[in-house]
């Protein structure tokens, strides 16, 4: 079996929490606050005594889980001894094991990560949801905007009817100058608003990148452009769209968006939308069919329990979900499977190596798409600890193609093994169509 070691953490939590059980549990609660109110909470079990590593180990797991999951900068802890509580507090530090982390919250939220233990459960804030609907019927003159790497498309709509659409190539990942992005969006939307007759009375934005309150964070769309003029020219480049246009804008990230899409083709909530493809993406709608604005930045969060798991290159640490459910977890596994590929390839070439090996029917191939599916699997049930749904909708190149049949095949068959419930879909007809910007037409 490839990838002998892996210890799925979903396993890993499982087994933890019945030997706690065991020997003698108490439960502990953390609450993540992650801005304009909002609390996201998740409760478990620790040893009562002793076994200060294990607990450390489980806990710094789901802190590091929550953080990339929901994203936040103020965890508030109950249950957990003050000497586990200044541990995680120095784990998660400028100068901590899980430094990157840490500079990477505070460069989304503006302010450093902090944690603060309480006495009583009931001093915990609530858990507080502000979520944006969504409706696919959305009426009157409304524009979609979607923001790519290598296009930007556009989609004007009249009481949810397509009326114009194009698509642009352009390279915001080379441009430095923030008027060029601007620019750009502005040449979009204005194309759209023509087509409709000069009055739009919404505009919806899909976006790769961090979104918060409505400002684009992080993204890789803007990488070349100086930190210096960042916050001043980037985080409100669509929030400037509502006062040029006179119209609200709803901005959102491109994941959240796919989720949505796949939710309208399902016409029901609780849906996670899980894009394998450079990296691991994520997207995430509730069952009351609103976008809740996570971090849903799953590529960093834990998935593999085993303590000698590959390392991401970019944040050192062992085990993430992007390792594991992208075109890299296939290369990391083609040289176990008895595949070499040629270094000066690019990694979406080594994909495509490995993909046209396994339409040939390749079992070494193969091989590497059945462990994915395992991992899918696994990693689904785990997801399900913190998100609320029933289905996960794959996206990306990595599940196209007979790879992609066995990786979904072998994830459906490995979770009704478990007993899982959760189904895998893929995007509909209608929404590999009309695709992400006719979606952000309806936020």
């Amino acid at each position: 079996m490839l990838d002998s070691k892996y210890y799925p953490i979903y396993l890993f939590a499982r087994d933890f929490k019945a030997a706690a059980e065991k020997e003698g549990a108490v439960k502990f609660t953390l609450a993540l606050e992650r801005g304009a109110g909002e609390v996201a909470k998740y409760s478990s079990v620790l040893f009562a005594d002793g076994h200060g590593e294990e607990n450390f180990r489980y806990l710094e797991r789901i802190v590091k889980f929550m953080l990339w999951a929901y994203g936040g900068y103020k965890f508030y802890t109950f249950g957990i001894s003050d000497e586990l509580v200044l541990k995680l507090a120095e784990c998660y530090s400028d100068a901590g094991e899980r430094a990157f982390d840490y500079g990477f919250m505070k460069g989304v939220y503006l302010k450093g990560l902090t944690f603060e233990s309480v006495s009583a459960e009931s001093a915990l804030p609530a858990e507080n949801v502000v979520a944006s609907p969504a409706s696919p019927a959305a009426a009157g003159k409304r524009i979609g905007f979607d923001a790519g790497g290598s296009d930007r498309k556009v989609t004007a709509c009249i009481d949810g009817e397509v009326v114009y659409e194009k698509e642009t190539v352009w390279h915001p990942k080379l441009n430095s100058d923030p008027q060029y992005h601007i620019d750009g969006i502005r040449d979009s939307v204005n194309a759209a608003l023509n087509a409709l007759g000069g009055e739009v009375d919404a505009i919806g934005v899909s976006t790769a990148g961090i979104v918060v309150d409505g400002e684009v964070r992080v993204a890789s769309l803007f990488r070349k452009v100086p930190a210096e003029v960042y916050a001043e020219k980037i985080f409100p480049i669509y929030k400037n769209l509502a006062a040029e246009y006179g119209c609200p804008v709803k901005v959102a990230n491109d994941g959240d968006v796919a989720a949505l899409a796949g939710a309208f083709g399902l016409k029901r909530g609780g849906v996670l939308g899980i894009a394998m493809g450079t990296s691991l993406a994520g997207g995430y709608v509730d069952r009351e069919m609103r976008i809740r604005g996570y971090l849903n930045e799953l590529a960093f969060a834990p998935v593999d329990a085993n303590a000698f798991a590959a390392a991401d290159e970019w944040s050192g640490d062992r085990g993430v979900g992007g390792l594991y459910h992208s075109q890299d977890a296939v290369i990391r596994l083609a040289p176990e499977a008895g595949i070499e590929l040629d270094s000066s390839l690019s990694p979406a070439e080594k994909l495509k190596v490995v993909q046209n090996l396994a339409e040939q029917g390749d079992k070494r191939a193969l091989d590497i798409f059945f462990r994915l599916g395992e991992y899918a699997a696994y990693t689904l049930m785990w997801f399900n600890e913190f998100y609320d749904f029933d289905t996960a909708i794959f996206l990306g190149r990595v599940t196209s193609g007979k790879g992609g049949d066995v990786l979904i095949a072998t994830a459906k068959k490995t979770l009704k093994g478990m007993g899982s419930t959760l189904e895998i879909e893929l995007p509909d007809e209608m929404s590999r169509r009309l695709g992400q910007s006719y979606t952000a037409t309806q936020l």
